[in-house]
């Protein structure tokens, strides 16, 4: 893990747009972009709890069926 590692990474966060920068003096300070990151949440983990909810749901229901 250099230096130059990080950097790299955070230069293809900045590129994807998941890292904002700023300057001050000769720092170079970065900070998350909180909108595209949940976008990417709400397309990807949501998908994944949908399914989840809809399970527990369709238990629960049954359960109450039964009893």
């Amino acid at each position: 893990k250099t230096r130059f590692g990080v950097m790299k990474h955070l230069k293809v966060l900045e590129e994807a747009n998941l890292v904002v920068t700023r300057r001050r003096g000769r720092e170079k300070l970065h900070f998350l972009n909180p909108i595209p990151i949940r976008m990417v949440h709400d397309r990807w983990i949501d998908k994944y709890t949908e399914r989840q909810v809809t399970a527990l749901l369709d238990l629960k229901n049954r359960l109450e069926e039964s009893g």
